[in-house]
C-alpha cells in the first residue's frame, strides 16, 4: 500500500487531476493524504472539491486536512463580515467555480464537507498538518520562570495548524521524537523541497508546497505529492488553463 502527501491544490483542478491519474496512477488501495488549501486563487475549485468527493465515493482511501483557504471560505459562509477577507484572499475565483455571487450560492454539502476535515494526522512516524506546528505555546508561567512551554502540545493548537508560519526554529525536538513534520501553506522552489526531502532524517521537516497555482514564477507552479514510505517526490507541473480563458 502506498501513501502519497499532497498540499495547496489551491482550485488547479486539471492538474490536481493529472497528477493523480498520470504521474502516480492513484489506486484504490493507495492512501492518500490531502494537506488543506483545496480552494481559492487556482480556476476550479468547485471541480478539486467534485474530484475529492468523488473519490471518497468510490471508495479511494482519502483523508483531508483543513487549510487556512478552507477555514477562510467556512466563515465566510457563516459570517457576512469575514466574506471580504476571504474573497480578497482567492475566494473571488472559488466563487467564479460556483458561479455564485453570493456565499449563499455555495450548496451547503461543500462547507458541511470541508467542515468534516481533519486539522491533522498521524501516520507511520509522520505528523501531516497545512501549515505547521506552534511550539511556543505558553511561554511563562506565572512567577515567569518560562517552562511551561516544555508540557505544552502543539497538536492542541487548530489554528496555529492552520496558519503559522516561520516555526522551525522553534521545534521541540523532546517533543517530537523522532517523527517528522509534513506540511504546506509556505511555497517554496522546488529545488528546496527536493533538498529538504533529501535531508528529511536528519532534519524531520518537509515543506511540500510548491505554489502550483503561481505558474509563471521561477521555481514555482507545480502540484508535489510525497511518498511517506518510499520518500520519493512527484511533480507535476500545472496544467490549467488561466483564470477567465
Amino acid at each position: 500500500m502506498r501513501k502519497f502527501a499532497i498540499s495547496d491544490i489551491h482550485g488547479c483542478f486539471k492538474t490536481f487531476q493529472t497528477l493523480l491519474e498520470n504521474k502516480i496512477q492513484l489506486k484504490p488501495n493507495d492512501e492518500l493524504y490531502l494537506l488543506g488549501d483545496f480552494v481559492d486563487r487556482g480556476p476550479d475549485s468547485r471541480g478539486v472539491l467534485d474530484y475529492v468527493m468523488s473519490l471518497k465515493d468510490a471508495n479511494y482511501k482519502v483523508h483531508c486536512i483543513k487549510g487556512n483557504h478552507e477555514a477562510m471560505m467556512v466563515d465566510a459562509f457563516d459570517d457576512p463580515s469575514e466574506v471580504e477577507m476571504w474573497l480578497y484572499n482567492g475566494g473571488k475565483e472559488t466563487m467564479r467555480s460556483f458561479d455564485a455571487q453570493y456565499t449563499e450560492e455555495i450548496p451547503e454539502r461543500y462547507i458541511e464537507f470541508i467542515d468534516s476535515f481533519d486539522y491533522f494526522k498521524e501516520v507511520d512516524g509522520y505528523i501531516l498538518v497545512h501549515a505547521g506546528l506552534n511550539f511556543k505555546g505558553q511561554t511563562t508561567d506565572a512567577q515567569g520562570e518560562g517552562f511551561l512551554w516544555k508540557l505544552y502540545n502543539p497538536l492542541k493548537d487548530r489554528k496555529s495548524m492552520m496558519w503559522v508560519r516561520w516555526w522551525y526554529e522553534d521545534i521541540d525536538w523532546n517533543w517530537l521524537k523522532e517523527r517528522v513534520i509534513v506540511h504546506g501553506h509556505t511555497p517554496i522552489e522546488k529545488s528546496e523541497i527536493q533538498d529538504m526531502a533529501s535531508l528529511l532524517d536528519q532534519d524531520q521537516v518537509l515543506d511540500i508546497d510548491n505554489g502550483c497555482f503561481a505558474k509563471y514564477r521561477s521555481g514555482l507552479g507545480n502540484l508535489c505529492a510525497f511518498e511517506l514510505t518510499t520518500k520519493e517526490l512527484y511533480f507535476q507541473e500545472n496544467v490549467d488553463a488561466p483564470i477567465g480563458s
